[in-house]
């Protein structure tokens, strides 16, 4: 475990909860490379998901910024080098030095290696494992009081890409009608399959490394329970995710038994 960089806690449940893109950390050798301040950078970061990877014993926080490097991309697109790897962003005062971007990619293939390690051990425990890859995503990006399309942006957005489906989509299916069924202040939540997001790199290389074994299901929230602009959270919102998403472990561990069976 590296305390400034990733942290890895293992238990013994089926479910791993992650929180891939906490992080905000940079190292300080790049800070004034950065063309972007601390609030640009922190908009397009998933603050708060960390608080609800403990849903499960097994939880993995990254605590570096995804503008150092991004462990939900391919390696050689996990440094964003270009305004359109980063959102139309100019991430860098300069393009960065070779040996800079070795160093970030140095931090991807640690965090890599732990990975596999961690996996490796669940497996010795556990026939089937599913990761609840928790992000989130915003709304408002034409300006504070304009929202994107509704019919395009639910609030939650369920990433099944990675995956075999024949097998783990009766438990899929079990965790979108858990959320949909969920009482999040008198309503329901909209809750989709595979419309903003289909799931990134990091369930792509579970599925690559462990096959029908694993269901890396990607969870993105809409920053509904956040102020995008300003990096506000609302508590209330963050203590009913966290009830939402405990919950739903209870459906899964209930189809994944059956599918152990």
């Amino acid at each position: 475990m590296n305390e400034t960089t990733y942290t890895f806690v293992k238990g013994h449940s089926p479910i791993v909860a992650t929180a891939i893109h906490e992080g905000h950390h940079t190292r300080d050798s790049i800070l004034n490379l950065f063309n972007l301040d601390d609030g640009q950078r922190l908009r397009e970061e998933d603050p708060f998901t960390a608080e609800w990877v403990n849903i499960s014993d097994n939880n993995i926080i990254v605590h570096h910024s995804r503008f150092e490097t991004d462990v939900n991309r391919a390696r050689s697109e996990a440094v964003y080098l270009k305004p359109e790897d980063a959102w139309g962003l100019n991430v860098w005062k300069d393009e960065p030095a070779h040996e800079t971007v070795l160093e970030s990619l140095a931090v991807y293939d640690g965090f890599y290696v732990e990975v596999k390690k961690y996996f490796d051990s669940l497996f010795r425990e556990n026939k089937n494992i599913v990761v609840f890859d928790i992000h989130s995503y915003n709304h408002r990006r034409e300006g504070k009081d304009i929202q994107a399309d509704l019919d395009k942006n639910p609030e939650v957005n369920i990433g099944t890409k990675s995956m075999n489906h024949k097998k783990w989509q009766p438990l899929v299916d079990g965790l979108i009608n858990s959320f949909r069924s969920f009482d999040y202040g008198g309503r329901s939540l909209d809750v989709r399959e595979n419309v903003k997001f289909k799931g990134g790199y990091f369930g792509q290389w579970l599925y690559e490394e462990y096959g029908d074994n694993i269901c890396p299901v990607s969870i993105e929230f809409k920053k509904f329970f956040m102020d995008e602009w300003t990096g506000q959270p609302f508590e209330k919102d963050i203590r009913l995710i966290h009830k939402m998403l405990e919950e739903s472990t209870v459906a899964v561990l209930e189809k994944l038994q059956k599918i152990n069976s």
